[in-house]
């Protein structure tokens, strides 16, 4: 690793940092959709979906979290894909920095915009009826869940803003990734549906990372579930990062 990786990653990520600030709209139209999905849920479907004692809102914050990281990812696509068009990484592979720098500034800065757009959306389910009698160290565990799912999720929006051939593409390889919640435990329980359909919920990484976040929030017992959205994450960072570093090796070379 360059010696100078972490202080020309700084350097990178106030860059990066400052043209959100910039544009807020941003976070605000990534925060505004998972939060009128939960509105309309809550609120149109919720009566009609049986989730026990728990409430609705409770039920499915877990899913509409993670909807609203998927959400955010596309703008790191969006934004890698315009540095290459408009020959920034030129520019900078000039200069004396680490080349990994790069790369690293758009994660993080996908980690902090994601971060904030979290936060606003418990805002508003607290507004709405959500409570949780999870201690510090149930927050804590949610918070490095959510943290690990935006890390994964935003090296595969790097490796979409390297390989795209359009604006449009670097940034539409999300929708799967938003419509994915919708075939989990998210919104309804999966003993609810159909086999096939069902088969297939219990085994992608959604249901088991919105099971963790829900029983950690609720402060039952996580089981087998938190080791499956562990290993579920870690290896979908692994992979999206090797192929993600393989591809921006290309682009320099």
């Amino acid at each position: 690793m360059n010696k100078h990786f972490f202080g020309d990653t700084t350097v990178l990520l106030g860059r990066s940092l400052k043209h959100i600030t910039r544009s807020p709209d941003t976070i605000i139209t990534t925060a505004i959709m998972p939060i009128a999905m939960m509105l309309m849920f809550v609120y149109v479907f919720g009566g009609a979906i049986n989730t026990g004692s728990q409430s609705y809102v409770n039920y499915m914050l877990p899913g509409i979290l993670l909807i609203t990281i998927a959400s955010g990812i596309s703008y790191t696509g969006f934004r890698l894909f315009n540095d290459m068009q408009g020959g920034i990484f030129e520019r900078f592979q000039s200069l004396p920095i680490a080349r990994s720098g790069v790369l690293w500034a758009h994660v993080l800065t996908s980690l902090v915009a994601n971060l904030i757009s979290l936060v606003i959306v418990v805002g508003v389910a607290l507004l709405i009826g959500f409570r949780s009698s999870a201690g510090v160290l149930a927050w804590l565990a949610v918070t490095g869940s959510l943290i690990l799912f935006t890390l994964a999720l935003t090296w595969i929006a790097v490796l979409a803003g390297l390989s795209a051939k359009s604006v449009e593409g670097a940034s539409a390889f999300s929708y799967p990734l938003i419509f994915l919640p919708f075939l989990s435990s998210a919104f309804v329980p999966t003993g609810t549906m159909p086999g096939p359909v069902r088969a297939f919920a219990e085994n992608q990484p959604v249901t088991s990372i919105v099971n963790t976040v829900r029983d950690l929030f609720a402060e039952q017992p996580v089981g087998s579930d938190i080791w499956i959205a562990l290993a579920w994450c870690i290896g979908i960072l692994i992979v999206a990062y090797v192929f993600a570093t393989a591809a921006y090796r290309r682009k320099i070379a």
